[in-house]
């Protein structure tokens, strides 16, 4: 049987890119954090890095599929110069007010579980970066050491809470 994968599940809003208080709704307010060195230090110790983030806001109708699928791309490419790879996006495009209950709004663990499945990973070596505490309660849903930051605080502060 193949070994499985370990993976380093990341936020995107407050880890990635800054920040806005709120859903960032256009391209333009779109800004990548620089945590490029500390994520190709887990890339390079082998951790997959796999974004997971609520994005209710598709389901309010405040930007559309296409916007962010534009942010994704500009987010991944923005990481690939830098020598990272964000091996892929699951998000969340409900929201409990306008879609009632799913299960991979964060804190439930489904976009995580997605990710654990489609990359064979093994949870129990696996890490979730957030800033809010729904993102570790989401981890720990799904088996996975869930590490709460600031938003907008570097990753490389938390690289020594990572084996």
């Amino acid at each position: 049987m193949a070994e499985k994968n370990k993976a380093v599940f990341l936020d995107r809003d407050g880890v990635l890119n800054q920040e806005m208080g709120d859903y960032v709704c256009r391209f333009e307010d779109f800004h990548v954090l620089d945590n490029f060195s500390a994520l190709k230090e887990l890339q390079d110790r082998g951790y997959l890095l796999i974004v997971a983030t609520n994005q209710g806001g598709l389901a309010k109708g405040w930007y559309t599929e296409d916007e962010l699928a534009k942010m994704h791309s500009h987010l991944k490419q923005v990481y690939q110069e830098h020598g990272v790879e964000l091996k892929d996006f699951f998000y969340c495009p409900h929201h409990p007010n306008f879609t009632g209950d799913c299960d991979c709004r964060k804190p439930k663990p489904g976009l995580l579980l997605q990710g654990i499945e489609k990359y064979n990973i093994d949870p129990s070596k696996s890490y979730f970066i957030g800033d809010r505490e729904r993102d570790v309660i989401a981890g720990t849903a799904a088996g996975v050491k869930g590490i709460l930051i600031n938003s907008d605080q570097p990753i490389s502060t938390v690289l020594d809470l990572i084996d």
